[in-house]
């Protein structure tokens, strides 16, 4: 079959009931596993749900040996001593600022906390009268941050290009490649890119695999695989000449979905680290595993504090998953970085649920002026794109409907007679809205305030007496907390609205290469049908009505997911083609006919004669080089 060699990597899909026994299981990177926690999530009350990502969050910080063995954790020795080494790295250019540069990139949710964390960091170092020294990179540039263009992130030249602007006249850069998953293309090709320059360039990459885990299907335009690249690092690191900083977190409570702990641990990790480095180098000393303990220490409380309000966070979910089901909207509003908190909550629904960018929407209230790399880049984009408090008040308040949901999103320390003036003006238009108000011990909300809204979600934090650096700790707590809140009332609205199988996001929307492999696998997950003909179905759905050639067949992966990123439903089609050993035309009919997407399949699979015919002949030949 023409193209087989691109499909070389894949494992052929097990005998029915031997998934753990063949090794596929293990060979499934950690970040794309099953959790078995949430096997059941589609089964759940709004209630449940929060329990199990809840207790999903919590596997951040189980210590090395509570679970996953074999793998180093957060707090693992080894990944404190190479946080320990990173910081004093950054604190090398913290003391010699000139020609300095510490440089955060990713795609999606990585690239979006690159750019927060960029935005943080610049704050405190202009606070202490310090020119800033961090920028972000994200795959698609600055309209990625506040819209969903996925597809970017599968260019390791375009990433390399990116860097090269940034550290244009540079001396030394740090470059922190995050990818959740070892898996991104544009960081691969930054990581190799300093790795040739050490002159000038550190590299540092992030991601929650292990290196045999990485990636390693071949990059189309580059000439090694992420795991190459990544074993390259571990060589390098031995000089410290590049740093690898992986710890196991455990699989998302939705299979594969790295917006929920890929991005909580990155944030976690770094927001540790980069803090630590500029905590002790104001006291000339260096950082040490006891300062990031502490750090780390205080998400971990931050989990207990936030999980604390799970009542209210389910009763907000119902409320989030009321309007959607009645075709209404939901508008998260967050003051200053708890905005850019909504902003990816609401974008990241778009190619995890396949929903419409109007469905689940974040704004920012107060000044974003100098955020963003490339300003113009947002102004005038058109409707997607719109995130500013002026945005909202003049294209979302006046059509406003009873229908939809709003969620205030501040702290007490925001300016509450703003928050009190947007609040009345929504609260003209419907009822239904929520705060959730992050205060210290002492502070209370005004009376006028608290009286206008139903429900609040109230997170108190402890009183922290500590020197300038400290109350970061607390933003960055907050934004933690807000995340945490954010992320489990969206991802369980979408369970109860029906969109979920057991723990899988079957109807998502191929929009990158590692989503293409992601759709592969669970068609051999759901089908149990062999290798060759998942793939065949696959490709018969993307093309559809375009009959398989040898020449589409043989296409990069590249051209599928170009074709398959403009249509919906194609895994849920091509599952059902091969359940029923149907056509794609049949296959359609049979999901049109079904009252969801989940409910077609369900009852696919619950029908007679659905189980593995292992014919030898349909198994790919392995490529003759």
């Amino acid at each position: 079959m023409p193209g087989t060699k691109r499909f070389q990597h894949v494992i052929e899909t097990p005998e029915p009931g031997k998934w753990e026994l063949s090794g596929y299981e293990a060979a499934v990177p950690i970040t794309e596993k099953s959790n078995p926690l949430t096997q059941d999530l589609d089964k759940a009350d709004a209630e449940n749900i929060v329990r199990l990502l809840g207790q999903c969050d919590a596997e951040i910080f189980q210590e090395e040996g509570q679970a996953l063995p074999t793998y180093q954790r957060l707090y693992s020795e080894s990944i404190l001593t190479t946080m320990v080494q990173v910081a004093g790295k950054v604190q090398e250019v913290l003391k010699e600022p000139d020609g300095g540069l510490v440089v955060l990139s990713g795609g999606g949710t990585s690239g979006r906390m690159a750019f927060l964390m960029s935005v943080s960091f610049n704050q405190l170092m202009k606070g202490l009268g310090q020119k800033p020294l961090y920028t972000y990179l994200i795959a698609g540039g600055d309209r990625s941050v506040v819209a969903s263009r996925e597809g970017t992130e599968d260019s390791a030249l375009h990433g390399i290009e990116e860097l090269k602007k940034v550290a244009a006249g540079k001396k030394r850069v740090i470059v922190i490649g995050i990818s959740v998953g070892l898996s991104a293309p544009f960081v691969a090709g930054q990581m190799d890119y300093c790795m040739n320059n050490t002159a000038v360039f550190l590299p540092v990459l992030v991601g929650f695999n292990p290196v045999s885990m990485a990636r390693n299907d071949p990059i189309e335009d580059w000439s090694s695989t992420f795991r190459q690249v990544a074993e390259r690092m571990q060589k390098m690191q031995e000089k410290q000449k590049a740093f690898v900083l992986n710890p196991a977190i455990g699989p998302e409570g939705l299979s594969g979905s790295s917006r929920m702990k890929g991005g909580s641990a990155t944030k976690i990790l770094l927001e540790t680290l980069l803090l630590a480095a500029h905590k002790t180098v104001d006291q000339g000393i260096a950082a040490s595993q006891r300062c990031l303990l502490e750090i780390l220490r205080t998400f971990e409380r931050a989990h207990q504090v936030t999980y604390s309000q799970s009542p209210k966070i389910a009763a907000l979910m119902k409320s989030v998953s009321t309007s959607l089901e009645k075709k209404g909207h939901v508008y998260l509003v967050g003051w200053q970085t708890l905005g850019i908190i909504a902003i990816m909550d609401g974008v990241e629904c778009i190619h995890t649920f396949g929903a419409d960018f109007r469905d689940v929407r974040g704004f920012l209230i107060g000044d974003h002026s100098d955020m963003f790399n490339q300003k113009a880049e947002l102004t005038n984009q058109g409707p997607q794109f719109t995130f500013s408090q002026e945005d909202f008040l003049t294209s979302i308040l006046p059509s406003l409907m009873e229908i939809d949901t709003v969620v205030f999103i501040f702290t007490l320390d925001d300016n509450l007679t703003e928050v009190q003036t947007i609040v009345e003006q929504v609260k003209e238009k419907t009822n239904h809205i929520q705060a959730l108000a992050h205060s210290t011990v002492g502070q209370t909300l005004p009376i006028p305030l608290k009286k206008l809204f139903p429900s609040i979600i109230r997170i108190t934090w402890p009183l922290l007496f500590f020197e300038y650096e400290g109350n970061f700790i607390q933003k960055f707590q907050r934004e933690l907390s807000t995340k945490w809140v954010l992320n489990t009332v969206s991802t369980g609205a979408h369970v109860l609205l029906g969109k979920i199988l057991q723990n899988h996001m079957l109807d998502l929307r191929i929009s990158n290469s590692k989503l293409f492999w992601r759709a592969l696998a669970m068609l051999q997950r759901f089908s149990g049908q062999s290798k060759a003909r998942c793939i065949e179905s696959l490709l018969r759905a993307i093309h559809f009505p375009q009959p398989l050639s040898d020449d589409i067949r043989a296409a990069p992966i590249s051209c599928h997911v170009q074709v398959a990123h403009e249509k919906e439903q194609v895994i849920p089609i091509a599952l059902l083609s091969l359940l029923f050993r149907c056509s794609i035309t049949e296959a359609q009919a049979h999901l049109a006919a079904a009252p969801s997407v989940c409910e077609a399949v369900r009852s696919a699979l619950a029908g007679p004669g659905q189980k593995r015919t292992a014919d030898p002949l349909e198994i790919l030949e392995p490529d003759v080089q």
